[in-house]
């Protein structure tokens, strides 16, 4: 079994830390959601910013696989190292995320016309593929907020020695973030004939 390499104050600090970013981060993405900021940042130009995150969640997942791919082949080294490049491209898509609902305009699933309005006939032509939309974009939004957590700490097991615990967490943590990252990819394709640019 592993030696912890962190002590139980360094661990408090850690699980403190962990707490403060996953209620911080969900909390600044709900306001930006629900109180869109559009052009808070002057004429700084965000509308490659949801194709980019399309790309970041796309390599995440493959990242994913490939990290799953390299532990069943107990290769530690390498698998280590698709996940540190899979954190990194969800902390990239984290901040254009962010940017984007920070300065751009509201998308809104149907909207054919761009005018943040979707009338019963915008509704009409957008049919059942509106309610599957929505189903997809609030399982990704609620799972990803419930994933961050996990993600951290297990990030944190690890690189802390703490492997049983890393082993058992992931078991849960793995599958909802490549859910995530998948589920933000197809978002991304139904949204965009919506987006105004």
């Amino acid at each position: 079994m592993s030696q912890p390499l962190f002590d139980s104050e360094k661990e408090a600090l850690y699980r403190r830390i962990v707490l403060i970013v996953s209620v911080a981060i969900p909390a600044v993405v709900a306001f930006l959601i629900l109180m869109p900021q559009t052009g808070k940042l002057g004429n700084f130009d965000v509308s490659a910013f949801p194709g980019i995150n399309a790309a970041l969640n796309s390599l995440t997942s493959i990242c994913l696989v490939m990290a799953l791919i390299a532990i069943r082949a107990k290769n530690i080294i390498i698998h280590k190292s698709w996940m540190m490049f899979a954190f990194v491209l969800s902390s990239c898509f984290l901040v254009l995320y962010v940017l984007y609902h920070y300065q751009g305009p509201p998308t809104r699933f149907g909207d054919t016309d761009h005018n943040g309005i979707v009338d019963a006939a915008e509704i009409a032509a957008a049919g059942p593929m509106r309610l599957v939309y929505f189903c997809l974009l609030v399982s990704h939004i609620i799972l990803a907020a419930i994933v961050l957590p996990f993600i951290l700490f297990s990030f944190y097991f690890s690189l802390s020695g703490q492997i049983d615990k890393h082993k058992k967490i992931v078991r849960f943590t793995w599958p909802v973030w490549f859910f995530v990252s998948v589920s933000g990819v197809l978002v991304y394709f139904m949204i965009r004939p919506y987006y105004p640019f």
